[in-house]
Parts: C-alpha cells; sequence; structure tokens
C-alpha cells in the first residue's frame, strides 16, 4: 500500500505538498537526535532510540524520494479486523519514541 500521508495517512489529501513537509520535518529531527546523540545528552537506551527514530525517519524519506509516497507493505489481519498498514521504518519510529520517552523519565529520576 502507498501512503502519501503521515501515520493513518494524515494530511494525504494535501495535493503533494506534504511530501515536502514530512521531509523537512524528518531532516529536523534528524538533526535534533543526532545533535543529542553527539553531546550524549541520552543515557545508552536514549541512544539506541535516537538511532531507530533516524533510521526510521530517514528510510520514510528515502520512499518519498524514490516513490513520492512511503510503501507500507506490513498489514495484519484477525479475522475481519485489520491493524492499519506500515513498514519497518514505521516501527522503528515507534518502538524509539517509547523507548527515548522511557529514557527521559529514567534520568528525571536520576536528576
Amino acid at each position: 500500500m502507498y501512503n502519501p500521508g503521515a501515520a493513518f495517512s494524515f494530511l494525504a489529501d494535501m495535493g503533494g505538498a506534504q511530501k515536502y513537509l514530512f521531509i523537512v520535518l524528518a531532516f529536523v529531527i534528524s538533526g535534533y537526535l543526532a545533535r543529542g546523540i553527539a553531546k550524549n545528552e541520552f543515557g545508552k537506551l536514549g541512544n539506541w532510540a535516537a538511532a531507530m527514530i533516524i533510521g526510521g525517519a530517514l528510510g520514510n524519506v528515502i520512499d518519498r524520494f524514490v516513490h513520492e509516497k512511503v510503501v507500507d507493505f506490513l498489514l495484519f489481519y484477525w479475522g475481519e479486523h485489520y491493524y492499519p498498514a506500515f513498514n519497518v521504518a514505521d516501527s522503528f519510529i515507534c518502538v524509539g519514541a517509547v523507548l527515548l520517552a522511557i529514557d527521559s523519565i529514567k534520568h528525571k529520576k536520576a536528576a
């Protein structure tokens, strides 16, 4: 399945402008997280989480450059119910975001 928007086809009907919005957003967030890794602002878990988010975001950027949209190829069914299609890059972003939140909570308690 092709997804011209973001999660759950958010902003998919913007007429193509969303492609550039999401590419810029991915580079800005990836740059911010890369700076955080370089300045050692995260713990070990946070560094891994940030790297996962960067990898997922840049993976989706590559799809947007090559296909003009993100290719979602994982679709799971249970009877007649299904979970919205996603890809490995989306999984990395989601898992990385949860791990980054856990790392943030962990560091607040330690401070």
